[in-house]
């Protein structure tokens, strides 16, 4: 991000920033003006407000999660008593791993994964052990094996949860099957009592209205007799405007609780002003009139990389075709490392693009080497020119060196 903002010829298909040119300014200004012209709603959108957050926007967004499962009978889980409002999904994400994990805990991660997350981990003492991952999500065969073994080694009392970026992954953009959160939440319950204290499921759907192609998928929320065992985390940076920072997490107990005094320890509650923005949007129409221009931005973004990567980058690249989200996952051969140490990386910078490496979305795990042989590439930020220009440089450089 940094490289981005200091290097104006870099083309950045690192940084995960969303769509420039989409952002809802004037949805924003209005929607603002209005809430500042109302005597009532006015002053009270500049007072502090609840730890919990705006009961409008929990109850809206609570509203909203349910909307997209559609669940066809009734759910505590879905409750705004459950729902958690926080200063992007990165707070709520820290504040449960503080609330679950002591130091030494082990966490379950998709090989590979969400890096600030591994990051987070990292500042908690807490390891992380990654389950492979597939197109369709993680491998529950993978799964079982590692709880196996955890029981076996005796290392499964230190296990506290399974965390998943369950649609649009970052890095990857592989969405979770309905059925592989079935298996996992099955296999948890199977191991919860050698564990001794239940194993949740994080779910991170971040980019989970990002969907510009493919099938809707219900969350975890809906796997029947399994909803105490999920905690859903979500947001509104990625789909409204990353500059509002506003996340949401729908927990149970005991997690509601513990979460909320983590909170109030952080801040006291998230920002009232941001909240009842949110809610004048989703309540007016402009939030969901909004996110459909984004999906259809988005959608063409990235069919003018996957036009790019297939003219420009060597037949030997593979890459998964995302139906929603913001990346690209290319997987080169084993032999062509792509790490921030590596030729293919330095010559990038050189020729002024900028990627993620894939070897910073592995978790430090002695059961295997990290791969180092991958990219992650974001369509998110830069223009269409700036997709074509980026992708055209970072495959030069790639036909070169592996020619040579």
């Amino acid at each position: 991000m940094a490289m981005a903002l200091s290097r104006p010829r870099l083309v950045s298909l690192a940084a995960g920033f969303t769509d420039n040119e989409s952002l809802p300014v004037q949805d924003a200004r209005e929607l603002l003006e209005g809430l500042l012209s109302s005597r009532d709603a006015g002053p009270a959108a500049l007072q502090y407000g609840t730890t919990a957050g705006d009961p409008t926007l929990r109850q809206l967004t609570a509203l909203r999660v349910r909307s997209l499962d559609a669940p066809t009978r009734s759910s505590e889980a879905y409750s705004p008593e459950r729902m958690l409002i926080t200063n992007g999904s990165q707070q709520m994400l820290y504040m449960l791993t503080e609330g679950l994990c002591d130091p030494g805990d082990l966490v379950l991660v998709e090989d590979p994964t969400y890096f600030v997350y591994l990051g987070i981990l990292q500042s908690h003492g807490v390891r992380a052990k990654g389950i492979r991952l597939e197109q369709d999500g993680l491998d529950v065969g993978h799964l079982e094996q590692v709880l196996s073994e955890l029981k076996q080694g005796g290392e499964l009392p230190r296990l506290k949860l399974l965390y998943l970026v369950s649609y649009y992954q970052n890095p990857t953009s592989a969405t979770t099957r309905f059925q592989k959160k079935a298996k996992a939440l099955e296999l948890l319950a199977k191991y919860e009592r050698a564990a001794g204290h239940p194993l949740y499921l994080l779910e991170d759907t971040a980019y989970r209205e990002l969907r510009f192609s493919g099938e809707a998928v219900p969350s975890a929320l809906t796997v029947k007799g399994h909803a105490e065992r999920v905690i859903y985390a979500g947001t509104y940076s990625k789909p409204f405007a990353t500059g509002v920072r506003v996340g949401f997490g729908l927990l149970p107990e005991p997690i509601f609780t513990a979460a909320m005094r983590i909170k109030g320890n952080h801040d006291f509650g998230s920002s009232n002003l941001l909240a009842q923005l949110l809610s004048r949007a989703l309540s007016s129409g402009r939030y969901q009139k909004h996110l459909a221009q984004l999906q259809q931005r988005y959608a063409q973004k990235a069919e003018v990389m996957r036009q790019g990567l297939e003219e420009y980058f060597p037949a030997e690249a593979q890459r998964w075709q995302p139906q929603g989200g913001l990346y690209f996952w290319v997987r080169l051969p084993d032999d062509v490392a792509t790490g921030a140490k590596s030729k293919v990386f330095r010559n990038a910078l050189a020729n002024d693009v900028v990627y993620v490496p894939g070897e910073l979305c592995y978790a430090d795990d002695p059961a295997r080497p990290k791969p180092n042989h991958e990219m992650r590439l974001s369509f998110g930020a830069a223009s269409e020119e700036n997709i074509r220009v980026g992708i055209q440089r970072l495959g030069r450089v790639l036909q070169q060196l592996m020619k040579g």
